[in-house]
């Protein structure tokens, strides 16, 4: 199935006004009626939980409603439905997508792609040997920069059976599994993309049960870390990050968010085909990531050693 991957996710909220500010902040750009959007017209959708035109909660608490995945054509939407109208409700919305619900019970949607293309340059890096570098008295960093997100990347769900979740989105929906961490959960990418992944489940009990973090992708690590960087600078509380992870190897920065989930930021992520083999590691520091970093406050030598030496 033509699956691309993540095009909307659509959050109930107790505390609409914190949410708008974080993902403005963030740098997502306000479209309007709760909508948030990155570069490429993904993003989020942010209602306060009582509207009535959100899907029923997870008796969680989490703050996710639905999952929107983009489809490459109409013809997908139609395979989509037939298949899981097998065994479960499917409902056609008026705007013509789909929505209903997985094994685990996440609402999900499915709708003709709405992702606008992008032509933009990437992060050039000037390396000896190399022939493609950044042009002649180009500069590489701005001081003052506001990076701005892309692309909606991917969510991570908590779940209580990672293995019936694997199976759903693998046996019903195309999903192919790039890499897994054994008794914990899978990274998964739909047949439409060559992302290392757009989805990953971790184990957890069943009060757990909901988001665990979602990930816009950047234009390169640069942006991930002055992304990041203004973030702290305007109090956020950043939770993990920066450093580079080993699955994927993509770039991130996670920082704690009002959705009552972690927000993350992410760049040059692995990209698979059909070739690929999954790859298995027990879960752990030494699996989850190269290297970590830790921020601290600007410094310059002239005053000594740095704080705290």
């Amino acid at each position: 199935m033509n699956i691309i991957g993540p095009d909307l996710l659509v959050f109930g909220v107790d505390n609409v006004d914190d949410c708008t500010l974080f993902v403005t902040d963030y740098g997502l750009e306000g479209r309007g009626n709760g909508r948030f959007e990155a570069l490429d017209g993904t993003g989020l959708l942010i209602l306060p939980k009582g509207d009535p035109s959100l899907p029923s909660a997870l008796d969680t608490g989490t703050t996710l409603r639905k999952t929107i995945y983009g489809c490459g054509d109409a013809q997908t939407l139609d395979a989509i439905e037939a298949e899981l109208k097998k065994d479960r409700e499917v409902k056609r919305l008026e705007d013509g997508s789909l929505e209903t619900v997985d094994d685990l019970g996440f609402t999900l949607g499915f709708q003709v792609s709405t992702r606008r293309a992008l032509a933009l340059p990437a992060e050039m890096v000037n390396a000896p040997g190399a022939s493609a570098k950044r042009p002649v008295n180009s500069i590489g960093i701005e001081k003052d920069a506001r990076p701005r997100p892309r692309s909606l990347s991917h969510v991570v769900y908590f779940v209580p059976d990672y293995a019936r979740a694997e199976a759903f989105y693998r046996d019903r929906l195309g999903f192919i599994t790039t890499d897994r961490f054994h008794n914990t959960g899978p990274f998964m990418r739909p047949a439409g993309t060559d992302d290392h992944h757009t989805l990953f489940f971790i184990q957890t009990p069943p009060h757990m049960k909901g988001i665990e973090h979602f990930t816009f992708h950047m234009g390169g690590p640069s942006d991930v870390m002055q992304a990041g960087t203004n973030m702290v600078n305007k109090g956020y509380q950043s939770f993990w990050g920066p450093g580079r992870h080993l699955f994927g190897s993509n770039w991130f920065w996670y920082f704690k968010s009002p959705f009552g989930c972690n927000m993350e930021f992410d760049a040059d992520m692995d990209l698979h085909d059909d070739s690929w083999v999954a790859r298995e590691a027990p879960p752990g520091a030494d699996t989850s990531q190269a290297f970590l970093l830790q921020y601290r406050e600007k410094w310059a030598p002239m005053g000594g050693p740095p704080p705290g030496k």
